[in-house]
């Protein structure tokens, strides 16, 4: 191993963990400290380039006019009477084509995309709340901006490793380090990944009860979701989300420990969803 490359390797590493640890920032709804590389504006602009394509792989938008003004207006109305207003996001709400793919994701900045496949298993209007909820909490959180800062950081550490490793007479050991410390870092992410979605169940659980959803509804699309995976194919809603029996756990928990006198009986489940 050349000594020179081990010293740049060194100081690719030092300088990937400086850019990542160096900089820090409160998140102000959720009280975090995370690690983040670009401002909220750069995200809202992320998210609305984003938009369109990730609407083309799902087969573009939902043609009724009706779902998609019920499903915006929903999600309004949970943005807007939470503290998720607060945050100075973009925010829409739009179903997508798709009636075979059971999903719902949020992309940075604020739009939100529901798959017509899981909103056509939801029975009313707090179910959607729930959902809806959820994938906020993913944009308040700032999920994805952290993943990004995590996954620039792991490059950089990949970079690291196989400029270190790496010599004249074996060429070829740099690159196998290199993808052995690539390995480990797509696992890390995938497990801050499954962190962050348990988060924005509690997210969604504080958002739609501030908007007056009954927030036990978010329970009840666990079990939607725990149903629709009973079949051949595995909703894609659950490809990176935990089990949904752990999440249920989770979301009795921060129900409980929002409302420790029981939930208020001024919270609804709003309308049901077969007139849309």
């Amino acid at each position: 191993m050349s000594r020179g490359r081990l010293v740049m390797g060194l100081l690719m590493g030092v300088i990937a963990l400086a850019s990542y640890f160096g900089y820090r920032e409160v998140n102000p709804i959720t009280g975090e400290k995370q690690h983040i590389g670009i401002s909220r504006d750069q995200e809202v602009a992320l998210g609305l380039q984003a938009a369109p394509e990730m609407a083309a792989q799902f087969g573009g938008l939902e043609p009724d006019d009706r779902i998609q003004s019920f499903v915006q207006a929903v999600g309004t109305r949970v943005a807007q009477n939470s503290a998720a207003g607060s945050a100075d996001y973009r925010y829409s709400f739009q179903v997508l084509r798709d009636r075979e793919t059971v999903n719902a994701f949020a992309l940075p900045g604020g739009p939100v995309f529901i798959t017509a496949a899981l909103f056509q298993r939801l029975e009313n209007e707090a179910q959607l709340a729930g959902v809806l909820g959820h994938e906020i909490g993913h944009v308040v959180a700032r999920h994805s901006a952290e993943q990004m800062a995590k996954s620039q950081f792991a490059q950089l550490l990949v970079q690291a490793v196989g400029v270190a490793a790496s010599d004249e007479e074996h060429p070829g050991r740099g690159q196998q380090a290199a993808a052995a410390a690539g390995f480990v870092s797509q696992m890390v992410t995938l497990r801050y990944g499954r962190n962050d979605e348990l988060e924005s169940d509690t997210l969604g659980v504080r958002f739609m009860s501030e908007a007056k959803y009954d927030p036990r509804s978010l329970l009840e699309v666990m079990r939607i979701l725990a149903a629709s995976s009973g079949g051949s194919r595995r909703p894609e809603f659950l490809s990176t989300h935990p089990d949904p029996g752990n999440r249920e756990e989770k979301i009795k928990a921060a129900i409980s420990e929002r409302f420790p006198g029981g939930v208020p009986t001024d919270l609804t489940t709003g309308q049901p969803l077969q007139t849309h």
